[in-house]
């Protein structure tokens, strides 16, 4: 029986599958080592000498450099291990030769049962968003959706308010950012229609966000100001009642996989994360995107150490340069508020067995299989060209997930080694990095992708199975657990002062 794994041939590390003691012997495919000090499930035992200053290899790329001289069979975590990542860089594109095709994939032709709205787009649910333009009204708004959820029950798929705090006393890019959110959401097809309230005092005022929704199909959207109606909870529901009237009109019908659009995300990361569910991710976003759909990766601190992997899958020199304003402008962010531009991971990531950002990074970038990478959006904007795009955001989870929504994710896939309960705006998928997890918290966990780690399943027949069931969500045969929990929320993006 293996105890660890190592996952390329140039690594000097393994990683342990279970919890070991100091003495016993790690067995891996290829060799074995025996261990100095105790070592966690999830985390790197060197097995080759190091000497200080020398970089710590995983996945075949540097995870940082020994701050000491190291023996085999230590355990190599953030206390003898430092990033290998400082300040900006200058970027060449160097493009792939070889990346995975965008057409005629295994997937190419199958469908699943969506809601064709009238402008083309494609939405898996049929609900009625309530949005608020500002904070001060989120209790309005969510009596509405608990008054809304049960007078309109059986009629639509469901009635939804995201609350925020943002909307007044925000300035500049602030402003903007929460007006580009709240307008990309309005126009997701997910929603059969839209509420939109405001109280009308506010800085970002409806006027300003009817502008930046564009066009809209007449009927989709309603907006009431609160501070002009006697009682808006009456009027609300009329409103309300009206866009259940106009989202009845849509029925399921079956449509080609290439409309969907799945949001990529991971959270609480560990030691698995780059080894099974983040992986198995990337390789469906290849079957989507081979078959036309849209794949869409975020996080963007997230990508510093292996952002030229990214780079250079750049399906032109003009994405090339996109993506490296896209890196280079997240790293000003960080100067411009005094922070360090390579933090570390989150306790829980390097409680894990995660040790670096760029160890991050390199797990992390897997969800985007091997495709080129086709556009980059800035927060805020809705993806229009198939193939993996790119999306502004940071690596908060309800930050970035809410940016995928907006994005026009119908889905997300949500890979952790941890667990978490929350869901976005969308049907939100979390899958488990091992299976402890997987049957610890069945009330979060999706799917489980740990089954890789136990020799017993291929990557190509569970990726088979994780797109039956996307496909099966899509289609409302099944709900994810945060839709069947009730747990759906959004964040904004924030930058700017409060007045």
């Amino acid at each position: 029986m293996r105890d660890g794994i190592v996952l390329h041939h140039n690594d000097n590390v393994v990683i342990a599958l279970r919890d070991m003691e100091t003495g016993e012997q790690l067995h891996y495919p290829g060799g074995s080592i025996v261990l100095t000090e105790p070592v966690g499930r999830g985390h790197k035992v060197l097995i080759k000498p190091v000497a200080e200053g020398e970089h710590i290899i995983k996945f075949g790329y540097s995870i940082g450099i020994a701050k000491t001289a190291l023996a085999p069979g230590c355990w190599v975590h953030h206390h003898n291990l430092r990033t290998g990542l400082s300040g900006k860089l200058e970027y060449v594109y160097e493009p792939e030769q070889n990346p995975q095709p965008m057409t005629g994939g295994r997937y190419e032709g199958r469908t699943f049962d969506g809601y064709v709205r009238t402008n083309g787009d494609v939405g898996i649910r049929n609900e009625i968003w309530i949005l608020n333009t500002v904070g001060c009204i989120n209790k309005t708004c969510e009596q509405l959706a608990r008054t809304a959820s049960a007078e309109f029950a059986g009629r639509i798929d469901g009635v939804h308010h995201f609350a925020h705090p943002y909307g007044c006393s925000q300035l500049g890019d602030d402003l903007v950012y929460t007006q580009a959110l709240l307008a990309a959401l309005a126009n997701h097809p997910n929603a059969g229609g839209v509420l939109i309230v405001g109280l009308g005092c506010e800085n970002n005022q409806m006027e300003d966000l009817r502008a930046m929704m564009g066009e809209m199909p007449e009927g989709r959207i309603r907006f009431m100001r609160s501070q002009d109606e006697a009682d808006e909870l009456e009027r609300g529901m009329e409103l309300l009642e009206e866009l259940v009237s106009y989202a009845e009109q849509f029925e399921r019908e079956p449509v080609s996989i290439a409309k969907l659009k799945l949001g990529l995300k991971c959270g609480g990361s560990d030691g698995f994360s780059g080894i099974t569910a983040n992986p198995l991710v990337g390789a469906v976003a290849d079957s989507l995107t081979s078959a036309g759909g849209t794949a869409l990766l975020t996080e963007v601190p997230e990508m510093f150490g292996a952002e030229t992997i990214l780079m250079n899958r750049a399906a032109s020199d003009d994405v090339f340069e996109r993506i490296v304003s896209l890196i280079n402008d997240f790293k000003q962010y960080y100067v411009d508020h005094g922070q360090e531009i390579y933090e570390n991971p989150s306790p829980g990531n390097k409680a894990g067995g995660i040790s670096t950002l760029e160890e991050k990074s390199l797990g992390c970038t897997q969800k985007g299989g091997h495709a080129a990478v086709t556009d980059v959006l800035l927060y805020g904007k809705r993806s229009t060209v198939p193939g993996l795009n790119l999306v502004q955001a940071p690596g908060n989870d309800l930050v970035s997930v809410t940016a995928l929504s907006a994005a026009g994710a119908q889905i997300v896939l949500f890979t952790t080694g941890r667990g978490t309960p929350f869901g976005g705006p969308v049907p939100t998928v979390k899958i488990s990095t091992n299976s402890e997890l997987a049957e610890r918290k069945k009330g979060w966990i999706d799917f489980d992708a740990g089954r890789l780690l136990d020799g017993t399943v291929t990557m190509e027949t569970l990726a088979d199975e994780l797109i039956e069931h996307i496909l099966a969500i899509a289609s409302g045969q099944r709900q994810t657990r945060n839709e069947r929990s009730g747990f759906r929320e959004i964040a904004i993006f924030k930058d700017g002062v409060i007045l």
